[in-house]
């Protein structure tokens, strides 16, 4: 399987040439050589599900794999219980617009660790992770939720971490590596060679096994 390639949601250059609905963008994505498409639901899901299942059809016309990210308010380590609860609501509705969207993965931000200690921090995004787990498997929903690397100080998410939390169910759970934001995460950059990329396949690899690895989501920039 060769790797796949593709934007995240529509770029300047999609409108700049008089397109506008992300019905046109598979079409357009697969004009430029592309074969993937990360469905931005950042700010929130608000399409309806016939216009998801439209952009799906559309890209499954084109050969273009879909994913989706959702919404950036999700916190896995909310020192709030209401909003965890409240957090799991959205992930139950972005396996559904996954769904329909066709989508084989959620992009889902690990959460924050700037008011509380990294290990209370940790402690209430692993117990999100494993209802959000149990959730989904009772949905039965065909959407794995990804966990991504973020690249702030005071976020969760260094690769130890996502792959920590990604192994309370690695058959419903996927790491998500944005190599800009483990890159960040480093004063220097935490790229200088091959063999640091390297890396990260096979601690990926080692920690959920070679399956994750091979068929890694992946955000650069």
């Amino acid at each position: 399987m060769a790797a796949k390639f593709g934007p995240g949601g529509n770029s300047e250059s999609f409108y700049a040439e008089g397109f506008k609905s992300t019905l046109q963008a598979p079409g357009w994505v697969r004009a430029r050589g592309l074969d993937a498409y990360e469905y931005q639901g950042g700010n929130g899901i608000t399409a309806s599900p016939k216009t998801l299942a439209a952009i799906g059809q559309k890209a499954a016309e084109h050969g273009v794999a879909m994913s989706l990210h959702a919404p950036y308010y999700i916190s896995l380590s909310s020192e709030f219980e209401e909003k965890r609860a409240k957090s799991l609501d959205y992930i139950a509705a972005c396996a559904d617009a996954g769904e329909a969207l066709g989508a084989r993965i959620m992009v889902v931000h690990t959460g924050s660790a700037a008011k509380i200690s990294r290990e209370t921090a940790m402690a209430y995004a692993a117990d999100t992770v494993e209802k959000a787990c149990a959730l989904l498997a009772e949905k039965r929903t065909s959407v794995r939720m990804g966990l991504e690397t973020m690249g702030k100080q005071n976020q969760l998410g260094t690769l130890d971490e996502v792959l920590r939390l990604c192994a309370i169910a690695p058959a419903i759970l996927a790491p998500v590596v944005d190599f800009g934001h483990l890159n960040a995460r480093v004063q220097g950059g935490a790229f200088p060679d091959c063999d640091s990329y390297r890396r990260v396949f096979c601690e990926i690899g080692e920690a959920l096994g070679d399956r994750h690895a091979k068929y890694l989501h992946c955000h650069f920039s």
